[in-house]
């Protein structure tokens, strides 16, 4: 009979969150995979948890998975944990578990922390709908396709950065977006957590006259309909209504409809337009 893979989330810092049920399953299973062992025996050793450990990383990720699906046929049991939070979010977990379930190896997960949650909870932007985007690439071209993706997004965004790039990702995320609330949290569960919400220019001069600290989860507002149907007006009041007809006839839709089309992007009725078109 073949074993299972455990996904153990792990304290983003305080200790404390660990809960009983991950407690249990690191000391029960045969072994635990981990992202940065000397990191993770820390944690290993407050516990008193003596169950083996491998490295399971970015730059193994596809040759050790393989290794650790052949001891679980075997009957093996396996823990992942990342360095901090739910593995599978923003790490090479997720490669891990899309090859378990190729090669048929059941995947549980036993939940715990994650810091773009918290963050989400914690900033008092709004929750029910949002887009979670880790770190931005670094690339300069990839980094700019996401970011003008993100421009015309309407859910809240949260992204994850490391103090020395935050200054940077900030200033780019203005010039971008525009104009945003903002929730700087810092340092998640530790010592010195803080949550600062502010408007994206006022994180930007915050962070020139204050060095940042600790690691960053930031969540952004979403774009407001209210801009987008401003910026739509905008644009069709740029076109003469011949061309805005053509805009829609183009696209195969009848000459009826798009003056039903025309008139509603307008907010004006369709016999003004005929009316115009007419003149």
């Amino acid at each position: 009979m073949s074993g299972k893979l455990y996904l153990c989330a792990t304290p983003i810092g305080n200790l404390e969150d660990l809960s009983y049920r991950a407690l249990r399953i690191l000391q029960e299973v045969d072994l635990i995979a981990a992202e940065d062992t000397r990191n993770s025996i820390k944690l290993l050793n407050h516990f008193e948890i003596k169950t083996p450990m491998t490295s399971y990383h970015e730059y193994n990720k596809i040759d050790k998975a393989y290794q650790l699906v052949e001891k679980m046929r075997e009957g093996k049991n396996i823990a992942l944990i990342t360095d901090a939070g739910t593995p599978g979010i923003s790490d090479p977990g997720e490669d891990l578990v899309r090859i378990c379930q190729e090669e048929g190896i059941e995947v549980t997960a036993v939940p715990g922390p994650a810091a773009c949650i918290m963050a989400l909870t914690l900033s008092g932007l709004a929750s029910r709908r949002f887009v979670f985007e880790a770190f931005l690439p670094r690339d300069k071209k990839q980094r700019g396709i996401i970011l003008d993706e993100l421009k015309q997004e309407t859910r809240t965004i949260v992204l994850y950065e490391a103090p020395h790039h935050l200054t940077h990702t900030l200033e780019d995320l203005f010039q971008v977006l525009g104009e945003r609330r903002i929730s700087l949290c810092r340092e998640l569960t530790k010592k010195h957590e803080e949550i600062r919400t502010m408007t994206l220019s006022e994180a930007v001069s915050y962070c020139d006259s204050n060095v940042p600290r600790g690691e960053y989860v930031l969540v952004i507002e979403g774009k407001s309909y209210k801009d987008i149907e401003i910026e739509k007006q905008n644009a069709w009041n740029k076109m003469t209504l011949a061309e805005h007809m053509e805009y829609y006839e183009r696209q195969g839709i009848s000459n009826k409809e798009a003056m039903k089309m025309v008139a509603k992007d307008r907010g004006i009725s369709k016999r003004d337009v005929y009316k115009q078109l007419l003149n």
